[in-house]
Order: structure tokens, then sequence, then C-alpha cells
């Protein structure tokens, strides 16, 4: 059951630990997969990666909990616990603050657009009409996981959510860009898959050779841009020479 951290005077979301691993404490917060919900996980991450708990080794937030790894010899799982629930008490449901905005350019050409067909036939509209609801607002990256670098969004248009394929792909490609039920998402690396393809981007947003792999965190927005076909093959050619930068922005979070 949850707990409701303002009983006793706070005025913080409600939330329980579930039990986890011997190093590992979960924080579950309302199972509803929201942003005000995703805001309250992803705050916590934020607030434990700014330092005041000693022996914490990392953080792993999903839509609507976070589990906290720690080290048991720094700290044992009661007290940080209680640490965590004191935390958990300072935050409102009234926070806002700036968050990045990774914008990214896609190809939608035909050549990559491999179930574009699929997504006109079910939505009812053209090609056209979807690349352009597509690029229309951020998606917020509620969390990532599956792949490193899969960034579960949020906010696709209800317009042009379109089931995954009856079959999955057993391998889709790099960079693809795809519709899955009412979620949007880009496949960092090839693997298997079935979601809808719809486009292809040239930035690697999972990449060993950079100092921070991952392009993005959880938290953060993504917004996609059309490009051309021309485009793409000269985006690529700058990211092969290390002359291209995604473009970055700041937007208030409320």
């Amino acid at each position: 059951m949850l707990n409701n951290s303002g009983t006793d005077g706070g005025a913080g979301p409600q939330y329980e630990f579930l039990p986890n691993a011997d190093t590992a404490v979960t924080v579950q917060f309302k199972r509803e997969i929201s942003k005000e919900v995703n805001r309250y996980v992803t705050a916590l991450a934020d607030i434990i990666a700014g330092g005041g708990i000693d022996g914490i080794i990392e953080t792993v937030p999903t839509f609507t909990s976070l589990t906290v790894f720690y080290d048991c010899s720094v700290i044992r799982a009661a007290e940080l616990r209680e640490k965590l629930a004191e935390i958990i008490k300072t935050m409102s449901s009234g926070e806002s603050g700036s968050a990045k905005v990774y914008h990214i350019p896609v190809c939608y050409d035909e050549k990559f657009a491999l179930d574009m067909n699929n997504v006109c036939e079910h939505t009812g509209l053209t090609a056209e009409e979807i690349i352009k609801i597509h690029t229309s607002s951020p998606y917020l990256i509620y969390m990532l996981g599956f792949l490193p670098g899969f960034a579960y969004l949020g906010g696709l248009d209800e317009r042009i959510a379109t089931p995954r394929l009856k079959s999955p792909r057993l391998e889709i490609f790099e960079g693809a860009v795809g519709i899955g039920g009412n979620q949007t998402g880009i496949y960092p690396i090839a693997s298997p898959g079935g979601w809808q393809l719809i486009g292809k981007t040239p930035v690697k947003v999972f990449d060993l050779k950079r100092e921070k792999p991952i392009l993005y965190e959880a938290g953060d927005y993504i917004e996609f841009y059309p490009v051309t076909l021309e485009e793409y093959n000269e985006i690529e050619k700058q990211i092969e020479n290390g002359g291209f930068e995604v473009k970055v922005t700041e937007v208030r979070d409320a």
C-alpha cells in the first residue's frame, strides 16, 4: 500500500518501498504512467545524483519507480530508506524545472520508412500528414530500457498511434525510428523488433566511443525534425568526421 509522505507534515507524493536485491531499494510511486508521476522519479534521481547520501552506486528510473543501488558496507537498507523518505517529504507536485530537448533529424524517405504504408492505412492519413504530426512536438523520455539508449517516449499523438507488427522483424537497422502502439522511439542499435518503421536518424544515440555513451537521460525530451535523403547523407558524413553536433535546447518543464 502506498504511503503518503505528507501524513506527518510533508507535502510529498504517495510512495512505497518494494523488496529488492540485497544491495538495492526500490521507491515505487503511484502506479500510473503520467508526466506528474514520472517527474517524481526523475526529481528523486536528480537529488540523489547531487550527493548527500554516502554509498549510492547508481539509480535506475522507470515509468513510476526508482531503484537505488547502494554499497552495504557504507550504508544499510533501513538507513537508506529513512534518508530517501526524508527527501521525498520535501518533494512537491508543483515543482518544475528546466529540461533538455534533443533535436534529432529523421529521414522519412521510403528507403527507411518500410512500414509507412501500414501506418497510412491504419490511420487514414497521408505520409506527409504523419510526418507533420510526428515532428510537431517534443516527446518526454520516461525511461531507458530494452536496449542501451532506447528511450521510452511519451506524448505520441493518438492520430498516428499504430499497433506493432504482427510478426516482428529478426533485425531492425540502427537508427530506425518507429511507432509501436501509442509510443514512438529510436532503435539505438540493430536488434529484433516489431515497431512500424517510418524513418531513420543518422545520429548515434548510443556510442561506446563517447565519454557519455547514451546521448540523453530520463526526464529529457526528444524532438524530431524531418530531413531529406540528401540532407541525411550529408549529416551522416559530418558525423563520421566528427563535424555534427545534435542541437540541444532547454525548456521549462511544467
